[in-house]
């Protein structure tokens, strides 16, 4: 791990793992999803209450939490190494 990415995800650790999830998980990536997908997959075609639609309303926000839990826990994996490492030199 790089010194500057050392450094962000200290900073970006001091805020939680909750901001992490919904900013990085449900905001920039869950609601990107959503935004495109239904783009591509037209679920309010019979309206917004139809049963495509409200299945795209609980899949990609829960797919951005996930997505932000699995991004947190694979980034504190990295740092924690780099903080062994960084302690045994």
């Amino acid at each position: 791990m790089k010194d500057d990415q050392f450094k962000a995800w200290e900073s970006t650790r001091t805020k939680g793992k909750l901001n992490f999830v919904l900013f990085t998980g449900v905001l920039s990536w869950g609601l990107p999803m959503f935004i495109l997908m239904a783009f591509m997959n037209k679920p309010f075609a019979d309206g917004f209450a139809s049963k495509s639609a409200i299945i795209h309303y609980i899949v990609w926000p829960l797919a951005g939490v996930f997505f932000g839990v699995l991004t947190w826990y694979m980034s504190e994996r990295k740092y924690k190494k780099e903080l062994v490492r960084r302690s045994n030199t």
